[in-house]
């Protein structure tokens, strides 16, 4: 069987920030900004410049970067899967071909992936095969943007776990053959029941648009069931997450925990993180806390492993587990041989 491997990653990130203390004042009295901080994890955030930063052309610039980092030619491309969001310049545009045009990927088909924040790593597995079993397959760039913190109303005491959502983009440059940075087992995990607890309340078919209620719709995501999410999250999350990460080790040649070198995991609360980097038995150098960046969807875990090659955290020949989750609810982890 062909090996699959990474051959560049790129990131793109908006210069305009949002502080912990401007998340604090947002939420007119709820959190103060020490909250903000030390129990959310946040110091600040990327945030859309405005006028610019679209979802598709924020994808398109990670691409650009990761071609350049890469010294990979656009025309080698043979399909792009785009993991950028559906809140994007124009509706029902393909992102992808947004990309491919933009890039001048012209050898190059595409098509939208979406599966929230889990997007990057179910991306990677559908690349991994899709690589293996076509044999006129032999690159793959994975790309996308997000900037879901447009919807966030920081009013909402319910959405203190969406505060964090960010901006950026992030691509991966996939290549059979190449003989480094080792794709290897993925594990993916769905749950139904929980698949509208979450969500744009207003601005779909289900209740559209009217004159009353624009403002508030562009300020909709929200947990649409919040007792519900909450009490099936406390009772599967912990368990599907860890089961994820020993599934994808399991698939990678039998590894254990143990075995885990660096973890390049998505931003959520302070005590949330260290108490997973304990349980995996890694210590805070083995990953890298978010908390400059906030939660970009599922551009954190490209952008972890960004951080963590440019921090000197990720070592050659070591062992890389992303994880991620996403609403609907999905969970997932990949595993990836870094080096030679």
């Amino acid at each position: 069987m062909a090996e699959v491997g990474i051959l560049s990653c790129g990131i793109y990130l908006p210069d305009t920030y949002m502080t912990a203390r401007e998340i604090s004042e947002a939420t007119k009295g709820l959190w103060t900004e020490e909250a903000v901080i030390d129990k959310l994890g946040i110091k600040k955030k990327p945030v859309p410049t405005p006028g610019r930063d679209g979802t598709q052309e924020m994808g398109a610039l990670a691409a650009l970067d990761a071609l350049r980092r890469g010294g990979a030619d656009p025309g080698e491309i043979d399909v792009i899967l785009c993991m950028g969001e559906e809140w994007k310049e124009y509706p029902l545009t393909t992102s992808a071909m947004y990309i491919q045009g933009r890039i001048g990927a012209v050898n190059a088909w595409g098509i939208d992936v979406q599966n929230r924040c889990c997007t990057a790593c179910a991306a990677i597995k559908m690349a991994k095969d899709m690589l293996i079993a076509d044999d006129e397959i032999n690159t793959i760039l994975i790309a996308g943007g997000y900037r879901n913190g447009d919807f966030v109303d920081y009013t909402d005491k319910n959405m203190s776990m969406m505060y964090n959502l960010g901006a950026g983009g992030a691509a991966l440059v996939l290549r059979k053959g190449l003989g480094k940075n080792i794709v290897l087992g993925s594990h993916i995990i769905g749950d139904g029941s929980m698949a509208r607890d979450a969500g744009v309340e207003i601005g779909g078919t289900a209740n559209p648009f009217k004159a009353d209620n624009v403002d508030e719709g562009y300020k909709s995501l929200r947990l649409m069931d919040a007792a519900h999410m909450k009490e099936r999250l406390n009772a599967v999350s912990v368990a599907n997450w860890y089961r994820c990460v020993d599934e994808s080790l399991r698939k990678s040649g039998g590894l254990t925990r143990k075995d885990i070198d660096y973890l390049a995991i998505l931003h959520f609360k302070r005590s949330q993180h260290e108490a997973m980097v304990a349980e995996l038995g890694l210590t805070p150098e083995q990953t890298v806390y978010l908390e400059d960046y906030g939660h970009i969807g599922q551009i954190d875990q490209i952008l972890s492993l960004f951080l963590g090659i440019e921090q000197g955290r990720i070592k050659d020949g070591g062992l890389v587990c992303m994880i991620a989750a996403g609403i609907g609810y999905v969970w997932a982890s990949t595993c990836v041989r870094w080096g030679g």
